[in-house]
């Protein structure tokens, strides 16, 4: 079928994730048929680098000779088998190689299908952890996270987040959670005054202006909630480093081995949620890595199969798992299961996806990059202390945050006045599709826009996105009023 027949079908029958389908219906966005390298080609053959990774998750770039290899030589065994009460070969072998990476202790590998699956296993791992272990407390009932943050968008991980337009409406499905500042969120305020932008990733009152907290007023709030609490918190679930789907909210340097010590105080489990700043897009394998924490329980996701397969590992200690253990008339088993848990064809790609990690040093080549991109977005930052941001080199920038090879552009309507767009405008929107027409595929976050390459790209290609990025703001900059 040509452009024209698959765009109608499309508009008359699928319906998009986050995606405005009233506006979507008339933007004639690209209709991705082909990939090479770290580019996806539509069905004009118009080429895009994917700046985004194909929303945080490939590694490689697209058809890696190696990942292929592995997938077809899977496929030509078998697509797939249940690991309810069966085992298979690729599990078998990525759980043993998960463990051997992972941060010290994590022993255990509960596998599920996408993020927010992993997400929901750890909660409820830790929530039954707590009635079977040796010393079982029925009164933790409670979890912890920042606030903005995101986890997900099953029931359980909306529970824990923290970003209005996407969790609001079902406040009422939702269990409560006990929520703390967003470190570092209240010196951003402090910066913008009394007029703080209410753009998309601004909207929670972590940017009310009575909370203005400095970082030991944070910690202390942080240390008395936990304290107040500790005997009905079952677990602290945390994006280590970077809050991404916030808008790349970098956290301060100490934060999360603070985070690590006051749980292990008070017997609550630590849930490191590194679906999207895992492998390599910090700059080291894992996020936990850098404040050398090894939570109780990691989940991994989008980056695990290199981009290509879902596939979500849950992993946890020997001491939670034990609690897991008995006769099974006793009823301690983990009563949680996908039918495509551990699935052969996405195990496979995860281990030739790990073993590309090493062998091509993707890390070592993402820390390079970080350098790159902040050296290209040197440009768009300021030097100014912060009350004197009205002479900012670019008039629609209010900050680039950026940790490794995460970056997020927040634009304002204007930056001396810091005063935010109308959300009608979408102009976070309009510098994407201005991206689009340029050769780069990106995704804003409100007014945010992010970028999130692969961590294997070549240094010209990140140039080349970069100065898209910034010509694309250029231009949108003279069209917004």
């Amino acid at each position: 079928m040509n452009s024209h027949d698959l765009r109608r079908l499309d508009n008359s029958h699928v319906w998009h994730p986050f995606t405005a389908m009233s506006a979507f219906r008339d933007e004639q966005a690209p209709i991705i048929v082909e990939a090479e390298g770290f580019h996806l080609i539509d069905t004009e053959g118009r080429r895009f680098i994917d700046g985004h990774s194909s929303l945080w998750c490939n590694i490689h770039g697209h058809r890696v000779p190696a990942i292929d290899e592995a997938i077809q030589k899977q496929l030509n065994r078998v697509a797939h088998s249940t690991l309810l009460g069966l085992s298979n070969e690729p599990s078998i072998a990525l759980a043993t190689e998960l463990v051997q990476q992972a941060p010290l202790g994590l022993n255990k590998v509960f596998f599920s299908d996408c993020g927010a699956a992993g997400v929901e296993a750890a909660l409820k791992i830790a929530y039954q952890y707590h009635r079977q272990k040796s010393n079982p407390s029925e009164k933790r009932d409670l979890f912890v996270c920042l606030e903005q943050a995101y986890h997900g968008d099953t029931v359980g991980a909306m529970s824990l987040g923290g970003i209005d337009p996407f969790h609001s409406l079902f406040g009422s499905l939702l269990f409560p959670a006990k929520r703390v500042p967003t470190p570092g969120g209240s010196r951003r305020q402090r910066d913008r005054n009394s007029n703080p932008p209410t753009g998309f990733a601004f909207r929670t009152n972590i940017f009310d202006s009575s909370r203005l907290l400095s970082e030991t007023e944070e910690l202390a709030e942080l240390e008395r909630m936990l304290e107040e609490n500790a005997h009905r918190i079952a677990g602290f679930v945390i994006e280590p480093l970077v809050q991404a789907a916030a808008g790349i909210l970098v956290h301060p340097h100490g934060y999360l081995k603070k985070v690590r010590e006051l749980t292990q105080r008070h017997d609550i489990l630590l849930i490191a949620d590194e679906i999207a700043v895992g492998f390599g897009r910090t700059g080291t394998l894992f996020a936990c890595e850098q404040e050398n924490v090894s939570p109780d329980i990691l989940i991994l996701s989008k980056g695990l199969t290199g981009g290509y397969l879902p596939l979500a590992a849950t992993l946890v200690t020997d001491e939670i798992y034990n609690a897991f253990l008995g006769d099974p008339w006793l009823g301690r088993t983990f009563q949680h299961g996908h039918t495509y848990t551990g699935n052969p064809l996405a195990c496979a790609a995860a281990l030739a996806s790990l073993q590309l990690i090493h062998t091509n040093q993707v890390v070592p080549n993402a820390q390079r990059m970080s350098e790159v991109l902040r050296r290209e977005m040197t440009s768009l930052t300021r030097s100014d202390p912060p009350h004197q941001r009205q002479t900012s080199t670019h008039a629609r920038v209010l900050e680039v945050r950026q940790k490794g090879t995460m970056v997020g552009i927040e634009l304002v309507q204007d930056n001396a006045e810091l005063s935010p767009f109308p959300p009608e405008k979408r102009v976070g929107h309009l510098v994407t599709t201005a991206c689009r027409r340029r050769g780069v595929i990106l995704r804003n976050i409100g007014d945010v826009v992010v970028l999130m390459p692969a961590p294997s790209m070549p240094e010209p290609l990140v140039v080349e996105l970069c100065q898209i990025v910034k010509e694309s703001l250029a231009e949108i900059s003279t069209l917004v009023i």
